[in-house]
C-alpha cells in the first residue's frame, strides 16, 4: 500500500479507537494483511498500534473525567486473562481459521448494534 493510503487508513484507525474503543483494529488488520503481512502477524501488529492508540484516547478521556476507574479495575483482571489466552491461542490456530472468527466477530458486533 502506499504511505499516503496508510496515514489516511492510520487516521481512520484512530478515529474509531476514540469513538468505540478500539475499534480501528476492524480497519487496521485488513488493511496489515493487504500490505503483505500474514493474518496472525497483522492481528499482533494491528494489536500493538491499538495499544498505542489507546492509551493516548485514554489520556485524553482520563482529563476530560470520562473514566470510570472503579468500574474499568472491575474488568482487568479478567481482561488481563484473556489477553494471555488470546496470545497463546493465536499462535495455535490457522489463518484461515482466524480470518473466519473475525469475519464473525465483525457480523455479530454489526447484528448486535443493528438490533440495539
Amino acid at each position: 500500500m502506499k504511505k499516503s493510503v496508510n496515514y489516511l487508513l492510520g487516521g481512520l484507525c484512530g478515529v474509531l479507537n476514540g469513538l468505540f474503543g478500539s475499534g480501528g483494529g476492524v480497519v487496521a488488520v485488513p488493511c496489515l494483511e493487504k500490505s503483505g503481512l500474514e493474518a496472525k502477524k497483522a492481528h499482533a501488529t494491528s494489536v500493538a498500534l491499538i495499544f498505542i492508540l489507546s492509551m493516548f484516547t485514554t489520556a485524553l478521556y482520563f482529563v476530560q473525567g470520562k473514566i470510570d476507574i472503579a468500574l474499568a479495575w472491575d474488568y482487568i483482571p479478567w481482561g488481563l486473562g484473556g489477553s494471555i489466552a488470546g496470545a497463546m491461542l493465536l499462535n495455535r490456530i490457522p489463518n484461515s481459521l482466524l480470518r473466519r472468527v473475525f469475519g464473525i466477530m465483525i457480523l455479530v458486533s454489526a447484528v448486535r448494534i443493528l438490533l440495539s
